[in-house]
């Protein structure tokens, strides 16, 4: 049966809602512009309780609902445009949706927004997207809109309108597709196709993700008349409907999913109308987020193309598990659409059909994330390109404990973790003799994995049923070994059915966008708990073993990654070097001839590879204007020093004096003891990368380097050249000429030609320029190692996270003078306490309970939450103690980070 909604079914509905605002009584409430160009106007609509149309299969009970809206429109009042309905995120309102709306309005669009059912003002019960309550809300608000003047219609009752939203309002766009064939395009973000499987996927309780979904609706709403029977009046249900609470209920006390709860939340969500929405669509999705995560994405994508309706697919940055905020770009992109497929702008530009957003670090001027993004002229789905990287290890037994604890630690929402693989950080935590793992050698080349990765494997259980429930992730090990980050902190639970003999199964472990590093290595583990599922409670002992070659990851070979424009200097730099070159060496020598004597060394300090006295640069053309006055510091070999500051702190200066281009007015350097001047021979212990590197377009970047050692006159075989290309990890771009290098390519290419020689010291401006965060990742492993053998390593970075990870010492600068100096747990303060968030204030007898945990020192409440000072344990194992104990966590982190300790100094400096 076609539950769609016909056009005369559409004209008798605008009428039966016309009747029944009036009836209700509906006033509008004009409010003050907040923006004169934006006029706004508030209305509620009192709507039947249930549709009674049996979209669910349910009849209506006669009594209302009260739904608050905001209407917003501008320009001019008489010209008729497409309409927008946005909905609201899961706990929000339509006060969230305030700015996006104003922004459409001036766009020309006729905007609505309104508060979901128990939301906000709006009354009723929360049914979680019910065809028969929510999405049919949604329909009575399109009849209104086509009673508007101002509304393009597209037949009489049909008005040309969108819809978008996100998570709980992003799933009711999709629905509204489906059951109205009114809505011509919509825009779903971070959402999900099939509820059930995002709450209980492979029949797994996702339980920690539903327990706050459910108690964050939990709370008796101040303004909802409740309709349902006492069942839903009970605490524990608060403004959920009854059947959704019992549900609820049910599942939490047994930990497993039945099938009447899955087909509950089944019937409630877009995939229940997979072939009705043929509208146009755009897919924002998080891949951050270990609720609705990627493969959600994929399904709609799949479904809707195959209705033969356009689909464009956006892996964004962030999710419901944190990262960064792209929230402008998104809505940018989302009014895009809309002007395309609503207005009919053939001129406007929806996007590439797929894109990946990519993170890097933190930049200390702005306090923002860097981002940059991949594309492709197709969606590619989860399987494209796809590679298999050989796994090795035994056959493995451990246990499922009884009581499933204490868990594994992959994902903890409301933790912020988003992203923080890309920093080469993970909460990940396995328990001895509770997971098996298996392991590649390591990588001889990059690899970039794009979709879903697959491994078969074999398991035996001896439970009582025969089953067994695992956790599948898969890991990416530095070349140590021993560091290991999970992408995205995502893991994939897998319920196996008749194991009790033995049972071969498919394991889909989950979407990401990831690049591991040549010489790292890919780690699968199959854990029997995870601290974010319910497992089985009845201890069980279960055997895995590999059943293939190894884990199938696709590539998804079609993004590209777009280069960047070749900047001026790649262009004007060679020359001007050289002309700069040729004036130091003439002056220089006139110097050197006119004082008679050269600087010479000091005997004492031959071992300090770098010592700054006395300092100072003025600005040239002033007398009281300086770039770096008064500086002063040391600098011992094996040490990796970070220089910060923000711009404009004499950073650059300060090295550009130190290579001998620019002389100082006042004070001295001394390398390995020989003061510096233009052209000193010590210059050749030295290896620096300031201000970008001139290469030759035309030229390969093999050729470039060998060209630039040959310069220096040395032997060639005191180039180290193979080290070299192997630290630059270009592979076959090597042969290519530089003008084809993307900019990340470029900044590779020259860190190499500043290690060619392996110098004693080795300078480094800004190197992760342009760089993808796992070739950030690579180039702190480098920076370390390299020191580690005795040379000095000094960076300046505005990437605080990877010169917290990177640099052993620090020398914050600010306005040209020193700050501070010295080893970096100093100046962040101590490294083994944590802040951690709760929620609400903390219980009086928490401290005492916290320290008295193993592996922890003192505990303290503070009006941020708890501090924990560590003495022993980890984080991970400290939340897990945590949730052991239901402290409801929220955050949590280090006490004080660089960023902060940064900013304080700057902040006391200014």
């Amino acid at each position: 049966m076609d539950f769609r909604l016909s056009r005369p079914r559409g004209r008798l509905l605008a009428a039966a809602a016309a009747v029944a605002v009036l009836a209700g009584g509906g006033v509008w409430a004009a409010l003050p512009d907040d923006e004169p160009a934006v006029r706004h106007s508030e209305r509620t609509f009192t709507l039947p309780e249930s549709s009674g149309d049996g979209r669910g299969g349910g009849k209506g009970d006669g009594g209302t609902v009260r739904i608050d809206t905001s209407y917003f429109t501008a320009g001019d009042p008489d010209a008729r445009r497409p309409a927008v309905l946005l909905g609201h995120g899961f706990g929000g309102s339509k006060a969230d949706l305030r700015e996006q709306a104003e922004e459409l309005a001036r766009s020309g669009y006729a905007v609505l927004t309104w508060s979901a059912r128990g939301f906000g003002a709006s009354t009723g019960r929360i049914g979680l997207n019910d065809p028969e309550r929510e999405v049919a809300d949604v329909s009575r608000l399109i009849d209104w809109l086509a009673k508007r003047p101002e509304v393009r219609l597209d037949g009489e009752g049909d008005p040309r309108v969108g819809v978008a939203g996100a998570s709980y309002g992003g799933a009711v766009s999709l629905l509204a597709a489906g059951y109205d064939e009114r809505v011509d395009a919509i825009a779903p973000r971070i959402t999900y196709w099939d509820l059930s499987e995002a709450l209980f996927p492979d029949g797994v309780f996702k339980e920690l993700w539903t327990g706050i979904f459910f108690t964050t609706g939990s709370t008796v709403s101040g303004t909802g008349t409740p309709t349902a029977g006492p069942a839903a009046r009970r605490v524990g249900c608060g403004r959920f409907a009854a059947d959704l609470c019992a549900m609820y209920e049910r599942v939490a006390v047994s930990g497993e999913p039945d099938e009447e709860a899955r087909e509950l939340l089944r019937e409630r969500s877009p995939a229940a109308v997979a072939d009705r929405i043929d509208v146009p669509t755009l897919i924002l999705q998080g891949q951050s987020d270990s609720l609705f995560p990627l493969d959600h994405a994929d399904a709609m994508a799949k479904a809707i193309r195959g209705n033969g309706a356009p689909v464009a697919v956006e892996w964004i940055a962030g999710g419901h598990d944190g990262g960064p905020d792209e929230t402008g770009r998104l809505d940018a992109r989302t009014r895009a659409w809309f002007d395309r497929h609503l207005k009919g702008d053939g001129g406007a530009d929806t996007g590439p059909a797929f894109r990946v957003t990519r993170t890097g670090g933190m930049d200390s001027t702005d306090g923002e994330v860097r981002l940059r993004a991949a594309t492709a002229g197709g969606y590619p789905g989860l399987r494209d390109g796809a590679r298999t990287v050989p796994l090795r290890g035994p056959e493995q037994t451990f246990a499922n404990p009884a009581g499933g604890g204490p868990p594994a630690v992959s994902a903890v929402p409301g933790l912020g973790a988003g992203g923080l693989s890309d920093l080469g950080v993970s909460l990940s935590l396995d328990y001895p003799g509770q997971h098996a793992r298996f392991e590649s050698a390591p990588l001889k080349e990059s690899v970039q994995v794009t979709g879903s990765p697959t491994v078969r494997v074999r398991v035996r259980a001896d439970s009582a049923d025969g089953s067994a429930v695992l956790f599948a992730k898969l890991y990416d090990v530095g070349p140590d070994g021993r560091r290991q980050s999970l992408p995205e902190q995502l893991v994939a639970p897998v319920r196996v059915t008749g194991a009790g003999d033995g049972r071969t199964v498919e394991v889909r472990l989950p979407a990401i966008d990831h690049r591991f590093e040549s010489g790292h290595r890919m780690r699968l583990v199959l854990s029997a708990t995870d601290l974010a599922y319910a497992s089985p409670a009845e201890p069980a002992a279960y055997t895995v073993s590999l059943a293939g070659d190894g884990v199938s990851v696709p590539t998804a070979p079609g993004l590209e990654v777009a280069a960047e424009p070749l900047p001026w200097w790649v262009w004007v730099l060679p020359p001007a070097g050289a002309v700069a070159g040729a004036v130091l060496l003439l002056t220089g020598r006139r110097r050197g001839a006119a004082k008679g004597a050269s600087p010479g060394t000091d005997p004492e300090r031959a071992d300090v590879p770098l010592e700054i006295t006395g300092l100072s640069k003025r600005y040239a053309g002033s007398a009281d204007r300086y770039a770096v006055r008064d500086l002063s510091f040391r600098v011992e070999r094996g040490q990796v020093l970070g220089l910060l500051g923000p711009n404009g702190a004499g950073k650059t200066t300060t090295l550009r004096m130190l290579m001998g281009l620019i002389t100082p007015d006042s004070g001295e350097i001394r390398v390995f003891g020989h003061r510096i001047r233009p052209g000193a021979p010590v210059l050749s212990r030295v290896g620096a990368f300031v201000e970008g590197a001139g290469f030759l377009p035309h030229l390969s970047g093999r050729a470039n380097l060998e060209l630039y050692w040959r310069a220096t006159g040395r032997p060639a075989e005191d180039a180290h050249l193979e080290e070299a290309l192997e630290i630059a990890g270009l592979g076959d771009a090597l042969e290519r000429a530089v003008r084809t290098y993307s900019q990340g390519m470029r900044q590779r290419l020259a860190i190499a030609q500043a290690m060619l020689g392996l110098p004693d010291l080795l300078i480094l401006d800004e190197p992760t320029n342009g760089l993808d965060p796992p070739q950030i990742r690579e180039m702190r492993e480098v920076m370390i190692r390299y020191a580690s053998g005795g040379r000095t390593v000094i960076v300046s970075s505005h990437l605080l996270a990877e010169v917290e990870q990177t640099c052993t010492h620090l020398v914050v600068m600010d306005r040209g003078r020193l700050v501070q100096a010295g080893p970096v747990e100093e100046i962040t303060g101590s490294g083994d306490t944590v802040l951690v968030g709760v929620r609400g204030p903390v219980p009086e007898e928490l401290p005492e309970k916290v320290a008295a945990l193993p592996g922890v020192g003192s505990a303290v409440a503070t009006e941020e939450g708890l501090l924990v000072r560590l003495d022993g344990a980890g984080t991970a194992q400290l939340l897990a103690e945590l949730l052991r104990l239901e402290v409801p966590v929220v955050s949590a982190g280090p006490h004080r980070r660089l960023e902060d300790a940064f900013l304080t100094l700057i902040g006391g400096a200014r």
